[in-house]
């Protein structure tokens, strides 16, 4: 069985579990106590940083687009698949540049929008400001379709909204009254989900070595706080 070492709130882990839940790849889930690391990950080596997979074979997975791609390759539902990850190269590159603009871009203000107190060479609405740019961009894209590829979800939307979550919890009322009507709209498909909120935000107990594992997204009863 693969393991997967997780915490609840990380967007990264969010979206690696988001998909192993919606492609139905079983793995056993480690809730990690990012205070308190257990020696099981700590003594893989490198970065111990959440979310990472090992697969059956004991090959490491470190990186969430690692275990969100692996889950693709696993799973048999072949519709889902070319929704999420179509064949179409034109496609691909589109699904790869929304990610990477995120991740190497948005997450970069959105830190100092959620920390404007630790970096003092800007304000939180400096830090907001800078961070709208990608905010704006997804907007109108959605101005114009249900998802960011068109009427399916693609990776790209499973890989971005915990991060505009993140960014729509730093002030709430700011963003339930910003001009961004259809990006709201889009994160609210996501987050007031059953599917979100029962299973892949299911709060567990940490896991700590010798413990037994707990199955995802079959999460036993008994496990839970």
């Amino acid at each position: 069985m693969p393991i997967l070492y997780s915490f609840r709130r990380c967007p990264y882990a969010i979206r690696a579990r988001y998909t192993l839940a919606l492609l139905d790849c079983v793995v056993s889930l480690r809730e990690v106590d990012l205070k308190s690391k257990p020696m099981a990950l700590t003594s893989l080596g490198g970065r111990a940083t959440v979310p990472q997979m090992l697969d059956e074979q004991g090959k490491r997975y470190p990186e969430s687009l690692d275990i969100m791609f692996w889950a693709l390759k696993q799973t048999d539902k072949k519709e889902l698949i070319e929704s999420l990850w179509p064949s179409s190269s034109v496609k691909q590159a589109k699904v790869s540049t929304w990610i990477s603009y995120n991740d190497n871009r948005f997450k970069h203000w959105l830190d100092r929008y959620k920390y404007a107190d630790r970096y003092p060479d800007g304000t939180e609405f400096d830090y907001r400001q800078r961070a709208e740019v990608f905010i704006k961009r997804l907007n109108k894209r959605l101005n114009q379709r249900k998802y960011l590829l068109g009427d399916d979800m693609s990776l790209a939307d499973i890989a971005i909204f915990p991060f505009i979550r993140q960014f729509s919890n730093v002030n709430k009322d700011w963003f339930e009254n910003s001009e961004y009507d259809s990006l709201k709209l889009w994160l609210d498909c996501f987050v007031s989900d059953e599917f979100f909120t029962e299973v892949i935000m299911k709060k567990l107990a940490s896991w700590q070595n010798g413990q037994l594992d707990i199955l995802f997204p079959f999460c036993q009863e008994g496990k839970f706080d």
